[in-house]
This record gives structure tokens, sequence and C-alpha cells, in this order.
């Protein structure tokens, strides 16, 4: 024994146990003396090394100021090295003073002294240290032996103090006073070293980044977010509340160090698969004599096939099969990299987070040992009550130091699955800049954006919990070994019940899946019609046809909830089955253990142990499954992305730079292709382009134009030749590429802003009218794929953009296409052409337009894929080539449009803007914002039928309005800003949403769970009473019927517990398919009766996302976040309820312990609700961006802007950082608060068990205890849940804001007309005034007249005229400002809208079609014979197609109409009119581009038909109106003529200007 040395060492007893076996126990002076002093000291020693490491960089020279803080520290270390040189002298003197005694000072006098001052010389130099080391602003492990040293000294202290009041005298008074003042200036160090020690410097850093200043103590409790946290529970927090990111967080640091790792991975990678494919071709080639067509046996076709294959998943019968597929399959790509580069790149922040990972789980186990510790001391009666609260002490600590490590683990585990989300994203998007064209083929943009958002994700996921797979079975056999020891084999009953749970769970969980894929399928149907009616509410109001397609929902919905309430009720199984588990598994253990042998006695202490134990387990258990069956799924997306980032790049040197050549671009002899092995598509093209020409480029569709523009962008794999381009490139591509940004940056693409260039340019393009209608001007938004323009302005945009970029070389393909003949011609003459301001670049330009090719310099033909001739345009001409026979089938087509564009020419000077047909039809999804505004009434669309003349007002009479819906759309930015940030949820809603539910289902439901909890503390203290039984029965046999009983009663309980939770699950299924059903009706009910003025001003995409995801929030997640949240509620107040009831003191800590709680929970969900809305608010510019990129991809590369989009997306992506960093520091900094909370809870349940210990039984304690170790967990599931439900309980109100809009007129009121109403069809309109809305002008400013019955009248005006507001006013679709209309003296404004609305016929300007039957788009509510349907069929000139239909009458119409031609839509639309058979018809004269024959057509049947009938046309070519009774000419909203048409032409006023414009003479009408 080692003891002996140590005494003769300090001349005193070292250890002798009866120090500790008296009351007031205390520790050998020797003891202290030297362990107590070693083990800080020695802690020092071995950390000082890291300390040091900076002293000994000379690198740098020191510029860091001192602080007053690290002098003060120092200052302290000098005072502590003057105490132990004191300490020295002291026994010096003792020993060899005058009078010094013969017994001389033991030497552990000697040496403590001298090891304390070297110390204190290493520390001083140590702090100092740490001051230079760059960016620390403390050191944690001089905290660390600050803390150590103060402990350890606690116990010499208490030891001196407790001598010096026994002896009443103090024997040793200089050593006395010298370990009291050392010890006082510890504490001083302990506090000052807690302290962050900010320099100057760093003071900037610290304010824009707080955790660049925190010191130990707080990064460990997360304290530096706390100025965060106060801020957002004040205000909603905002992006620039954000912090700055720490470096080693930010994407370029990740990015960095990913890609290095990436780089030496994946070469080796492709080195492996290089030598595998080679094997493969060798082990071919025997059998290539076989099959010689398979020499290239890894041809795309195949790869692509097997890829397919392996996509849907087809299994293979025969493994051989299989097999030879499995090995084409992996050797498509280089594999198997990816996860070791996460590995190399991450390796040590993975190594910390399983370090503290270990010691978290390895302390959880500590706690049920103390538990039994504890118990059997209130068993022991005789025991000291020291050891209880030494017990209690510890199991604090231990509780402490176990929320330390698990928060420290979680949080890196969290920032690690951050930087893996972000190293993906940023190598996807990276890979994207370079990847080449075969690669793109592969996948969509789509795909590409799903690898970064959802692929990436999961990475994220998985990295988050990556732990658990080796610490869910170290957990599993720890416990069962610990239960081993307390149970022997009756564990393994228990543990049985735990893994046949497994597989059952297994079943549930895929009957489950199989149910949501079902209730998918209703979902994305309701979601498909729900889309399409939005999308034409339009005419479900002109036709009254809301009805019927509120049934079709309804019944989809249904559908839905009935698979919803099934799911539901599977969903109670399981929670059934998962309450029982616990009482099942502690009732087989339990049974088996006493049934085994009657010796077995349950004590306290083998009961809860065990008990906290298998609460251990669980965990794990519930863990394991989930966390493989999500990497399972990682798998799928780690081969996702090791296909897309190990694909080949774009070859860089297809394109050559050679300053050398004197041509600008050169091609000699070059072949090119669109894919590696496929035919070349250009072949030996050879061109030679000078410097500063114009080269005009012609061919017949498909003759290899666009691949031309390709090939010299070095898009193209070239075959064999080379090009050469001398100079910087700017590229125009056919399909304008517009970003998402200013239409300023647009054009300025990252060049600087020069203003007098910038306004020439738009001057040029044409774009000066432009941004005179676009409410901001250059600085106007432009939204995604530029759905706020025309097509002829995206077009206009990209060449300006091209024009300013000031490169040598502009290849322009066909950029004049988009844009109307008078634009090209004026696009022509001012950028392109010889007088343009392009007129020095060298100029490649793609073009059909014949006119422009006389003044090009030269022309290049094409004639599939070869140059054919090349020459100015004459000399191709007289050449009689293939060019003349190009311009002969040209000028056919273009001869039709001559006329109109010859007078176009004269007046193109006089004409203020140029006008444009409207293409913003045709690429703009309907739901977008701003495209809505332009349709908002046709009023304002810029219609025009080859005149561009009709334009002259244009400029004034149509500012007006946009501007004004300019207003509104901001306007409505900021209602979606309002609606979503209301901070609290008003307790409102929630009565709103158990109102739904039904009150007596929401009494029952909290009844039951209730009534179930009480079982659950029953079954404990059952449990309690019956451990008591041990010493009752001590050393006497147990009765058997006394056993039974205790079993069965525990069991009944705990079988009680599962049948009321299912009870409860069960009802609160009903009630919350109750609910889903009722918000449902409620709110699509309303959005059908809303005014379409709602429908204008309101994106639909926010309609739909009410009907999408808010109900979809309100069917899933509300009701499960309801139950977990009061099953978590109940538990809580459960565990308090039996603490209590075990000691009583208990309730006095409450309240205070509840008071913080509280605060806690508020400021935590305020702030964590609005950095989740942030992050994802700032989630999706970067995949929008992405998308755009992609799309993008050549005019980017052309540019050479790959640098500038890569930086542009590290931006983005840090900005989305800025909000998920604190709102993973946040659930920390709630966790560990919460988590203390509890440690205090178990500290104080077991502190009042020892205050209280003799009135207590053992059982009790054991109860009020284990229950208190539970509680952490479950108070942190209360605040996750409460801040779930408040971020959900807002789809409620959301749901409900829609469900409570102001509502248009009743459809049906009490004054009916008559069934034959209107018999004659006459229509009078009395002063009639209307307006938008209320805050706007009038648009029709006192309208009167009057038309007689079966009249046909033609409506004209310029565009704004109020044309289309006058049948929007016969429909109400707006209601009157003021005036009447009376159609046969009955005034419109006073019955319902639907009798109005079935009465009046249109045909409207789009034809509108719904995805459903042919028949069903024809007469929804069923009310006609086919007979009838297909007479109008006949008469519409569809008969003969509609027969030849295989379904006939029952034919599938695609969403929108897509699979009938425009025109058979805009004849469907006249069967519909035809079917009604009403006296009043109005027809809104097509603007879509109707063919001139369906034209005809439809004109020849309405004369025939609607004969008998009122007819009004409005019209936008006059031609159609020549033969009408009369016409009627609105400007500004008011009739200025209303006449014949012949007496209007000799008026020669309004009228007869238009007519002019339009080419019709009084000559010319006189012929009609």
């Amino acid at each position: 024994m080692c003891a002996a040395p140590l005494e003769e060492y300090c001349g005193s007893v070292f250890w002798n146990a009866s120090y500790l076996e008296r009351e007031d126990p205390d520790l050998p002076v020797c003891l202290e003396q030297t362990v107590l002093v070693w083990i800080p000291l020695g802690f020092l020693w071995l950390s000082a090394p890291w300390n040091l490491m900076s002293l000994c960089k000379r690198s740098q020279v020191n510029t860091k100021h001192r602080t007053k803080l690290s002098l003060c520290k120092q200052l302290v270390v000098f005072l502590l090295f003057l105490t132990a040189i004191g300490g020295l002298i002291v026994t010096l003197v003792e020993d060899f003073g005058r009078n010094s005694s013969a017994e001389k000072n033991s030497a552990v006098h000697y040496t403590n002294p001298v090891l304390f001052a070297v110390t204190w010389i290493l520390l001083a130099l140590c702090q100092e240290g740490v001051r230079r080391k760059e960016g620390a602003v403390d050191s944690a492990s001089l905290f660390l032996f600050w803390l150590l040293l103060v402990i350890c000294d606690i116990f010499p202290f208490q030891t001196l103090l407790r001598e010096a009041l026994r002896l009443g005298e103090v024997r040793d008074v200089p050593r006395f006073s010298l370990f009291y003042i050392s010890f006082g200036l510890e504490v001083i160090a302990l506090i000052l070293s807690a302290l962050a020690d900010i320099s100057p410097e760093t003071k900037e850093l610290v304010k824009k980044n707080p955790e660049a200043g925190a010191a130990f103590l707080s990064r460990i409790t997360f304290n530096w977010i706390n100025s965060m946290v106060v801020k957002g529970y004040k205000t909603p927090l905002v992006q620039e509340d954000m912090w700055e990111l720490n470096e080693v967080d930010s994407t370029s640091y990740i990015t960095q160090r990913f890609n290095h790792h990436m780089k030496f991975e994946l070469g080796k990678a492709r080195i492996r698969f290089q030598k595998e494919l080679k094997d493969e071709l060798i082990k071919n080639q025997g059998k290539s004599m076989e099959a010689p067509s398979h020499s290239n046996g890894l041809g795309k076709g195949v790869s692509q096939d097997v890829l397919m294959m392996e996509e849907k998943g087809k299994k293979d019968d025969e493994n051989k099969k299989k097999k030879k597929k499995k090995q084409k399959e992996d050797t498509n790509y280089p594999n198997s990299w990816l996860v070791t580069t996460i590995y190399k790149t991450f390796k040590w922040l993975l190594i910390e987070s399983a370090f503290f990972k270990l010691l978290q789980d390895l302390l959880a186990f500590a706690s049920p040992q103390l538990l039994k510790l504890m118990i059997s001391f209130t068993q022991d009666k005789t025991s000291y009550a020291w050891e209880g609260y030494f017990y209690a002490v510890l199991l604090l600590v231990v509780a402490l130091l176990q929320s330390l490590f698990l928060q420290q683990y979680f949080q890196r585990c969290f920032v690690l699955g951050m930087k893996v989300r972000t190293a993906l994203m940023a190598a996807v998007y990276k890979k994207a800049l370079v990847m080449s064209n075969d690669n793109r083929k592969e996948s969509t943009v789509g795909e590409t954006v799903n690898l970064m958002s959802a692929d990436a994700q999961r990475f994220n996921d998985v990295t988050n919990f990556i732990h658990l797979l080796w610490s869910c079975p170290l957990q599993i056999i720890v416990s069962i070994v610990f239960l081993w020891l307390e149970l022997g084999p009756s564990t393994l009953a228990g543990l049985l019940v735990m893994v046949l749970m497994v597989p059952i769970n297994g079943f549930l969980a895929t009957k489950a899946r199989n149910f949501q894929i079902e209730n998918m399928k209703f979902k994305d149907k309701r979601m498909k019609i729900m889309n399409e009616m939005l999308n034409g509410i339009k005419i479900l109001k002109l036709f009254a046809w809301e009805p019927s397609f509120m049934a079709q929902v309804e019944d989809i919905r249904g559908e839905e909830l009935k698979v919803m309430r099934k799911f539901a009720y599977l969903t109670s199984v399981s929670t059934f089955i998962f309450t029982c588990a616990p009482a099942l598994v502690s009732l087989a253990t339990f049974a088996v253990f006493v049934g085994v042998s009657s010796d077995n006695i349950l004590t306290a202490e083998k009961a809860f142990t065990s008990i906290s134990l298998f609460n251990i387990l669980r965990f794990p258990l519930a863990m394991l499954p989930m966390l493989i069956a999500s990497i399972v799924q990682t798998t799928v997306s780690k081969k996702r992305l090791e296909k897309f980032l190990g694909g080949d790049d774009l070859d860089s040197d297809i394109v050559r730079h050679d300053p050398s050549f004197n041509s600008a671009i050169n091609i000699s002899d070059g072949s090119f292709a669109w894919e590696k092995d496929s035919e070349p598509l250009l072949k030996n093209v050879s061109l030679d382009i000078k410097p500063g020409r114009l080269v005009a480029v012609v061919g017949a569709v498909g003759s290899g134009k666009s691949s031309l523009m390709s090939a010299l962008l070095g898009e193209m794999h070239s075959t064999k030749g080379f090009i050469n381009i001398r100079g910087s490139l700017a590229f125009v591509p056919q399909q304008a590429w517009i970003q998402n940004a200013t239409l300023r940056d647009n054009i300025l693409f990252g060049s600087p802003y020069e203003e007098q260039r910038f306004e020439d340019i738009l001057e040029a393009c044409a774009l000066g009218p432009d941004l005179k209608l676009l409410s901001a001007g250059d600085l106007t938004e432009i939204g995604e794929k530029g759905i706020n323009l025309s097509g002829g302005q995206k077009q206009r945009v990209s060449l300006a953009r091209a024009a300013y970029s000031q490169a040598d070389i502009l290849l322009l393909d066909d950029p004049l296409s988009a844009v109307d003949s008078h634009v090209g011609k004026h696009l022509f003459d001012n950028v392109i052409g010889p007088k343009g301001i392009l007129k020095n670049k060298t100029r490649v330009l793609v073009t059909h337009g014949i006119s422009f090719l006389p003044y090009v310099d030269e022309v290049v033909v094409l004639v599939n894929g070869q140059v054919s001739e090349v020459g100015s345009y004459q000399s191709l001409r007289a050449s009689k080539g293939a060019f003349s026979d190009f311009l002969d089938t040209y000028a056919k087509e273009q001869s039709n449009q001559t006329h109109s564009k010859e007078d176009g020419y004269q007046d193109i000077e006089d004409l203020e803007t140029i006008p444009e047909r409207d293409d913003a039809q045709a690429d703009s999804p309907p739901e977008d914002a701003v495209s809505f505004t332009l349709k908002r009434e046709n009023s304002i669309r810029r219609s025009q039928r080859g005149t561009g003349s009709s334009f002259r007002l244009r400029k004034n009479s149509t500012l007006k309005p946009t501007e004004d819906i300019g207003e509104t759309k901001k306007g409505q930015k900021l209602i979606e800003k309002e609606t979503m940030e209301t901070g609290k949820v008003k307790f409102s809603v929630y009565l709103q949403y158990l109102r739904a539910m039904g009150w007596w289902y929401t009494f029952w439901i909290i009844f039951i769970y209730f009534i179930q909890n009480v079982a659950f503390i029953g079954q404990n203290l059952w449990l309690s009473d019956w451990t008591n039984d041990a010493a009752a029965y001590y050393n006497i046999t147990y009765p058997s019927q006394k056993r039974d009983t205790r079993v069965g009663v525990f069991g009944a309980l705990g079988l009680a517990q599962g049948i009321l939770v299912f009870l409860g699950t069960l009802l609160l299924a009903n009630a919350s398919v109750n609910a889903s059903r009722i918000l449902h009706s409620r709110l699509l009910n309303n959005i059908l009766r809303v005014p379409m003025l709602f429908f204008d001003t309101t994106p639909i995409g926010r309609v739909v996302n009410r009907f999408a995801k808010d109900i979809f929030t309100v069917d899933e997640a509300i009701p499960q976040s309801f139950r977990s949240w009061i099953l978590c509620l109940l538990g809580v107040l459960g565990t308090l309820f039996v603490i209590c009831l075990a000691t009583p003191f208990f309730t006095i800590i409450i309240v205070p312990l509840a008071v913080i709680y509280f605060f806690v929970q508020r400021f935590y969900v305020a702030t964590s609700r609005q950095l989740r809305r942030l992050d994802s608010v700032s989630r999706s510019p970067i995949y929008s961006h992405f998308g755009e990129t992609v799309s993008g991809l050549s005019v980017i590369r052309a540019y050479n802007h790959q640098e500038r989009f890569l930086k542009h997306n590290e931006v983005t992506i840090d900005e989305n950082l800025k909000s998920v960093y604190p709102w993973i520091v946040s659930n920390r900094w709630l966790a560990i608060r919460l988590e203390f909370l509890g440690n205090l809870v178990v500290f104080f349940a077991a502190l009042f068990a020892v205050i209280s210990r003799d009135s207590l039984e053992s059982g009790l304690v054991g109860l009020s205890i284990s229950y208190a170790l539970n509680v952490t967990q479950t108070l942190n599931w209360l605040v996750r849940m409460t801040s779930e439900l408040e971020t959900n309980i807002v789809a409620v109100e959301r749901v409900s804001e829609y469900s409570e809009l102001e509502n248009e007129a009743p459809w049906v009121t009490q004054d009916r007309p008559s069934e034959k109403w209107p018999e004659a069809g006459r229509l009078q309109f009395v002063d009639y005034k209307v307006r938008y809305r209320p805050e706007l002008d009038l648009v029709l400013k006192g309208i009167s007249c009057d038309i007689g019955s079966t009249e046909k009248i033609g409506i004209v005006g310029r565009t704004g005229a109020g044309k289309s507001s006058l049948t929007n006013c016969l429909f109400r679709i707006i209601e009157a400002a003021d005036g009447h209309i009376l159609i046969d003296d009955v005034d419109i404004s006073k019955i319902g809208l639907h009798d109005l609305r079935n009465r009046l016929t249109i045909i409207p300007q789009d034809p509108v079609l719904f995805s459903g039957t042919l028949r069903m788009n024809l007469d929804p509510f069923d009310k006609f014979s086919d007979e009838e349907l297909w007479r109008v069929l006949e008469l519409s000139h569809l008969k003969d197609y509609v027969a030849g239909l295989k379904e006939e009458l029952q034919h599938e119409v695609a969403e929108g109409g897509e699979n009938l031609s425009v025109g058979q839509r805009q004849l469907l639309c006249l069967a519909r009119a035809l079917l009604r058979k009403s006296r009043i018809l109005i027809l809104d004269e097509a603007t879509a581009a109707v063919d001139l024959e369906t034209d005809d057509l439809i004109q020849t049947t309405i004369r025939k038909e609607f004969s008998h009938c009122t007819v009004l046309t409005i019209a936008h070519r006059l031609h159609s109106i020549m033969d009408s009774s009369r016409v009627m000419v609105l400007d500004a909203g008011q009739i200025v003529e209303f006449d014949s048409p012949s007496n209007l032409m000799e008026k020669r006023g309004h009228f007869y200007s238009m007519a002019k414009d339009a080419g019709i003479t009084a000559e010319s009408l006189t012929s009609l």
C-alpha cells in the first residue's frame, strides 16, 4: 500500500475510515495536502502546452492591446506567487530560524510551496499565451483549473476552520492566514477567468457576432444568444437582426475545404471507375465475337435504360440479369466517395460530438444507480444524514454534467448537419455551372433543384443523428447488463416484449404509409380541381357554375376524409401499443421475477431502478428503426448526388482564344455533336468572320442555326476541327433568359452602371415606352422567368444586355422573332444594323426576317448542318442556289402580312409607342402576382391585330390604370406580411378549432386523457406500495395470493391506461376529422362567394396555399400536436403531483419553478417561431436562384460570369445560414435552461426526501425521484409541443381569415324573375356609373342607352375605354356605383346573381376549359340530353371531331384544355353558348390567336343561330362589326358615338378615324 510513504511525507495519517463514520465527517489533513493539491495542478500541467503554443509562434508581431482584465489576472497570479514564497519562508524560518524546534517540518511543507510557486509562474505564461492567441477571449482549461482548485481547497478550508472553532484558538497562525489569503485570491481569479477578455480590436466583431466574444461559461450555457432571444420576444425578428456568421460556418470556408477533399476522393474514385471499365471491356472482348454490336459495352443508351429500370425499381426475377444490371448501374459513374469526403471534411466535429455523446451515455446510467443508493439510504434508518445530502448533490451534479454534455453534443451535431447541407448545396451549384451537356440532358431543372433541396436536406437530417448508430446499441447493451444485475434472467421477459413491439410497429407503419399514399392521391386530385377553379373563376361566375364544382370538390374531400379517418384509427392503435408498452414491459418483468421463485421479493430499489432503466431503453429502441429507415433513404440520395457530382465537366478547350488570328471568329473544318458518341449535327463547317462585320445566318427550320451558335459558345463536343474566337463574347439566346432582379440589373448583368450609355441603349432597344408602363421604371422588380414582361419585352431586354456588355463579338440567335415587325425594324436600324449602336462590333445574327438581309455584310446559308453558301445578299441571290430557294419559301409566308406592314412603316415615325403582340399569355403561369394585374381586365390588354396604328393613344389611356395596379400590388405585399407575422396567436383561434371539433368531443377527450393519467399514477403508487411489502414480509414467505393480487392489479391498471388512451385517441381522431371537414367546407363555400375583385388583387398562389398547405396542417399536424401537447401537459402535472404527494415540502418550490419555466418558454417560442419563418423565407431564394442559373447556363457561360454567380450563391446560402444557426442555438438555449429546471426538480425531490426521510416509505421516495428523473424530458417536450401547436394553429387562423371574407350579393333572392324572363331581350342603361374599387376613379362615367330586342350592337373603343367593363357590369361582376341596368324592365341589381347569370350568355375572350369530360365542360349540371349536346356540337362544327374520339362525349379534357387546339376550345365555348339558349348574348371577341377559318365559322354560326337574340359584340377588329345594326363607340368611360356604321362613316368622327387606321374605307364598306 502506498499510504505509508505518503504518511511519512506529510507526517500525519493519510486515510482512516473512522473519519467518515460519524455525524460530521471530515477528510484527513494528509489527503488534503497531497491528493487534493495534485488533482488541479496535474490538470493545469497537462493542459499547459496547449496554452503555451501561441507563445512559441514567433511569426506574428503581437499587436493586441493589453486590457485591464488581463492585467488584473496577472496581478492576482503574482500575489498568489508571493503567498507561495511566503509559505516557503515560513517553513524555512520554523526549521532553521533562531527559535527552531528540534522537530523538523515534514517534507510536504517544502514541496507544496515550491510546487505552487512553479505553477504560478507557468500560469502567468499560460495567461499571456491565451492573450496572444488569435480570436481567443478566454481559456476553458484555465477556467476549469481555477474551478477544480477552489473546489479542492474547500476541504482544507472547512477543516482548518472547524479545528480552530473546536480548540478555540488558531494553532499555526502564519499558515492559517496565508491559506485564507490565497483562497480569497483563488476565488477572485476564478471569477476573473469566467469573464471574457475582449480586446478593442475584437469589439467591432463582437457587435456583429456576439459568439466571438462569449466566454467559456457563456458558451456552454449558450448565454451569448440572450440578446437575440430578448429582442425576438419584444419585436418579431427580421433578416437585418441576424448576426454575422463565424468564419468556420460560412459557406465559402466550408466549400473550400469540402472541394479540397472532394477533388482528392473523386479523383481516386475516377481511377477505380476507369479500372473497372477496363476490366469490363477485357471481359467483353471475349464475347465481342458473338455480339459485335455490343463492343461499346457501356453505350449511353444501355446505361440510360438501366438507370430507368433502377429508378422504377422493377425487381427482376432472374438473379443473373439483376447482377449484370447492377454492375452496369454501378459502373455508370464513379461511386462511394461522397461519404468519405464528408467524413474527411468534418472529422473533428464528428469526433468531438462522439466524445460528448459517449460521456453523456455513460452518465445516463449513473442516475439509476444513485437512485438505488438513495432508496437504500431511506430504508436504512441508521445511516447518517450527510450521506443523503451527498447523494442529492451527486444526483444534481451528474444531471447537470449530463445536460451540459448532451447540449454540446446536440449543438455540434446540428451544426454538422447544417454544414453538410451547405457543402452539398454549394457543390451541386458549382457543378451545375460546369456541367457538360450530356449530363444536363439526364436531369431536368426540377431534379437538380431537388438534389439541392431534398437530398441535401436528407443528409442534414441523418448527420444530426448519425452517432445514434453506435450509441443506441451501446445504451441497449449497458441497460440490459444493469437490469440483469438487478433482476437476473427475468429481464429477458421485458426485453422480449420490447423486441416484439418492433415488428408490430413496423407493420402498422407500412399500413399507415399506404393510407398516406392513397390520401396524397386524393389531395392532388382536389388541388388540381381547386387550381383550375381558381384560374377559371371568372368563367364559373359568368356561367353561374359554382355549385357544380363545389359538389365535385366536396366529393373528393369526402373520400379524402374517409382515408384520413382510417389513418387516424390506425394511429390510435399504434398509440395504444406505445402507451401500453412501458406498462407491459414492467408487468412482464416483475411478474416473471416474482413468479419464478418465492425468494424473489420486489424491493423498492429493484423496482424503481429497473423502471428508470427501462425508461432509458425506450428511446434507443424507438430510434433505431427510424434511424435505419432514414439511412436507407439517404443512400438513395447519396447515389443521386454522386452521379450528379461525379459526371463529366464541359470541355473548356473546345474553343481557343488565340489573339494571333486576324479574324474575329474562325472555324476550320469543324464537326460538332451534342453528345460524345452521337452523330455530328454540324458537319465540316468552315467559317471566317472578320472583325466588325455583320453576318446573317439563315436556313430552314432544323438546319442547325442554333447549334452553330452553341458550337461557337463551346457547348458542343467537337469531333474534329477547332474554333478560334478573338475577343469577348455576348450572347442573345432565342428564348430570352431573364433573372429575377430589377430591370436595370438584368441589363447591366454585373457591369458598372453608366447612366448615359444605359439611356442610349434603352432608347435603341425601344424599351423607353415600356419603362413608363412599369411601376418603378428601370428599378421594377422582374418576377421569376420574367413573368411581368411580354415575350417581346424580354427579348429586347436580352438584346440590351448584350449591347451594354461592350463585348467584341455578339452572337444573336434570332432575337427579332419574338417582336413585332415594326419593333424588329426599329431594333435592326438602331442596334444591330449598319447604322446601329453596335456597328463596330462583330455580329453574328441568326434570322428568319428576309427584309433585313439586303443590309448585312455577309450571309451564311446552312442546309442540314453544312454551310452551303457564303456571300453578300446580291451575289447569293444571283447564284440561284439554296439561298434563293429559301427566299422563295419565306417570301410566300410573309407576303400575307406585308400589306399591313407597309402602312406600319410609314407611320412608325409618328408612333409614340411601339405596339407589340401580347405574348404574356403564352409563357406566364397564371398564378403570378404580376401577370394577373396585367390581365386584370382585358381593357389593359395590349391588343392589336396587324394594325400598328390603333395605338396612338395607348400611352395616355393605359398609364393610369397600370399605375393604380402597381400601387395595389405593393399593398398586397404588405398584406401578406401582415397576416403572417402577428406574433402570438390569439386564444380565440384555439377556441375556434375546438368549436369545429365539437365541445362534447373536446370535453370527453380531455376527461379520458385525465383518467388515463390518474390510472398511470395509480399504477405507480400501487408499485411503490408493493415494494413496501419487502419490509413487511421480511424473512417470512410471501403469500402467493397476495403476490397474484399485486401482479393482477398492476397489470389491470396498465391495461386500463392503454384502453383509455385508445378511446381518447379514437375520439380525437373523429373530432379532428370533423373539424377538418367543417373548416374546409367553410373555406370553400366562402371562396366561391367572394367578389371577383378579390381574385384580381390576390395572387392565386396565396389562395391555393390556404387549400393546400394550411388545410394539410389542419388535417394532419394539428391533431398530432394537440394530442402530444395534452399528454405532455398531463404528464408534467402528474409528475409534480406525485412528488408533492411523496414530499409535501415540494409545493413551495413549484411556484418559482413554474414562473421561470413560463418565462423561458415565452421567450423561446417567440424567437424560435420567427427564426423558423426567416429560415423558410430565406431558403426559397437559394432554390429559385439555382433554378434560374440552370436555365440560363449558356448565357452565363457565354458572358463568362460563372465566378459572379458562384459568389452570389454563397451569399444567398449565407443569408439562410444566418437564420438557421441562431435557430439551432436557440433550441439548445431552451433545452439547457429547461434541463437545469428539471435537474432542480430532481434535486429538490431528493433533498426533501432526505429531510423528511423518517416519515417516508422507501417506495414513495423511489417513485418521486424516478418520476423526477423523467420530468426533464417531458418538460422539454412540452415546450416543443407548445411552440409546434402555436406554429400549426396559425393555419386555422389563415383558413378562417379566408372563410370570413366579404361575400358578393346572394346567389338567389326573394324576388325571382319569371321563368321565361328575359323574353324580349331589351337592355336599358340608365346613367350607369361604375368603379373597380371604392378608392379608384370611375371606369364608366354615366352611360345611358336603349338597346332594342334582337338588335346586333358592336362596341368599339381604344384599350382602356371601358368595353370589357360593360360586360362585367351586365353580369354584376362589378356592382354599380350609381344608376341602373334594366333587362326587360327588371332592375338586375334586385335579383339574385345566379338568376341573372343563368339567363345571359357570354362567349369569353380566352376559351377556358376545365379538366373533366367534354360533357361536363358543356353541361356541368347534367340538365340537357345527349341529343341536345350533339345538336350544338354539330352547329359549332365539332361533331365530326367528337364523334371520331374513342369516348365521344366522355372524352377527358386535359387541364386547361391542353389536348385541344385553341380553335377547338373556342368552338367548344360557342357550343356552350348555344346550349344555354339565352335571349341576350355577349361576344367578347377573342384576342387569342384564333385562325381566320375558325373565326369565320364562329361568325356565321352566330349570325344564323342567334338571329332572334340581342347580341353585343366587343370588337377588336372593326371588320367583324361592320354589319351590326348599330355601333357604340366608347372613349374614357363614356359613349361618344352610337349609330349605324354607315352613318358613323359619314360623320367622320372617332369611328371614321379608327376605320381608316384599320384600312376600311367607305368604299370597302359598301362592298361588304
